[in-house]
């Protein structure tokens, strides 16, 4: 793994194009074109997570109800994108799909303080933006991962998707509390409307990119109703590949039980206090910030298998900490910020390294779809564990949910130790 330095990927091709620019000062300029348009639109997509649902409660004093229903609408809207537009981003120059789910966000979102302005502002109105910048966010995530392997060398991808990761971190960390600002120093039209001009910008960035691969003419003749089906069978055929969906599936599912009870649990079996639980998330930005830092460290110590098998095995026991975490405001806050800091540190790097392989081994021409049938998978599975977790927790409590979530977790190490995968290793710069 070549070093980064400077904002640039350093050790890449030094063959000069006719202009005298070499390929990998071109390559590096493309990748921070992307890595600066990633982290505006990540830091925009958090601030209208966060304000949707503050607009429609100031603006409209929306129900529980009605808010449940927004993250239900957008969720769905996830799910169904990933399953079905893997095969367009595929069909299509990535670039101008990253600029045009930019554009599509900023108007989705732009429709609410021009409403508000004009009177006529309503819950369906909200309830359509935020399905519509869910769905758009999806097929960008898609596209972005498809763009990557064409704008760095693979022995630099991991480091590239280390720094995606530390600033989708930076932005979970501080898009929060930019929104809270926002919305109490403007209106909360206002507000919305200087968040929509954050995806103008990123669409800005994205259309300096100048050396995206072209889309493969296989891939544009594809069928687009084959497009899940052609997704999951290229990532099965491939046997490490085919372990990194298995374990996204169960991440997915464990994933949905601590998603929908960690507050609850928190609150209610711990007796934590909300502004404490709030600290304790914080703590999981920071942690996610050491995983971007760590997983190409470890990577280039014990290769992306051994790297992979070890994080998922200390991720497991991090999971069973929280469902152990005892109550108490005292212990059952120390518990949490622990587990809070190390289970993102070391689910990050997890994550980055999974994206580094499956980007390693996919060729270019598939993986939009691939990684679309990533996404719907994990939501999917998110969806079954957010219900089943919710059932068990009914029926037994929701410690045992917990812990029963975390025993699951435990079985994924040992997937990755007794598969092809426990031995791969990323390409290096050589």
């Amino acid at each position: 793994m070549g070093p980064l330095h400077g904002g640039t990927l350093a050790g890449a091709d030094p063959q000069l194009h006719a202009g005298g620019v070499t390929v990998a000062a071109a390559k590096s300029r493309d990748f921070n074109r992307l890595w600066a348009a990633q982290a505006i639109s990540a830091f925009g997509a958090r601030i209208a997570r966060e304000g949707l649902p503050i607009a429609a409660i100031t603006t409209l004093a929306a129900s529980p109800a009605s808010l449940g229903l927004l993250s239900a609408l957008t969720g769905l809207a996830s799910l169904g994108l990933g399953l079905s537009a893997g095969g367009w981003v595929d069909r299509q120059p990535r670039r101008r799909v990253l600029v045009a789910m930019n554009l599509v966000r900023a108007a989705a979102l732009a429709v609410i303080p021009l409403a508000a302005l004009a009177g006529f502002l309503t819950l369906p109105m909200i309830l359509a933006s935020g399905t519509v910048i869910a769905g758009a966010s999806t097929v960008f995530i898609m596209a972005e991962h498809a763009i990557l392997p064409g704008l760095v060398a693979k022995e630099h991808l991991l480091g590239a998707n280390a720094r995606l990761s530390a600033t989708d971190s930076v932005a979970e960390i501080g898009g929060p509390a930019l929104a809270g600002v926002l919305f109490q120093l403007l209106t909360a039209p206002l507000a919305v409307a200087a968040t929509a001009m954050t995806w103008l910008g990123s669409a800005f960035l994205v259309l300096r990119i100048r050396g995206e691969r072209p889309p493969v003419p296989e891939a544009s003749g594809a069928e687009p109703g084959l497009s899940v089906l052609s997704g999951f069978r290229t990532a099965w055929a491939d046997p490490e590949v085919r372990v990194l969906f298995l374990i996204q599936l169960a991440w997915g599912l464990t994933g949905g039980v601590f998603g929908s009870l960690y507050v609850l649990f928190a609150l209610k079996t711990l007796h934590l206090p909300t502004g404490l639980l709030g600290l304790a998330i914080a703590c999981g930005g920071l942690g996610a910030l050491a995983g971007a830092a760590a997983g190409p460290a470890l990577e280039r110590r014990l290769g992306a298998g051994r790297t992979l098998t070890l994080v998922l095995l200390l991720g497991g026991l991090v999971n069973l900490a929280i469902g152990l975490a005892p109550a108490g405001v005292r212990g059952g806050m120390t518990a949490l910020v622990a587990t809070r800091f190390l289970g993102d540190l070391f689910g990050v790097t997890a994550m980055i390294l999974m994206s580094s392989l499956r980007q390693a081994r996919i060729e270019a021409d598939h993986l939009g779809r691939v990684s679309g049938v990533f996404e719907a998978a994990a939501g999917g599975m998110a969806v079954v564990g957010a219900l089943g977790g919710a059932l068990l927790a009914e029926a037994a409590g929701v410690r045992t949910a917990m812990l029963a979530a975390a025993i699951l977790s435990l079985a994924l190490p040992a997937l990755c130790a007794a598969s092809p995968l426990a031995r791969a290793r990323l390409p290096v710069s050589g």
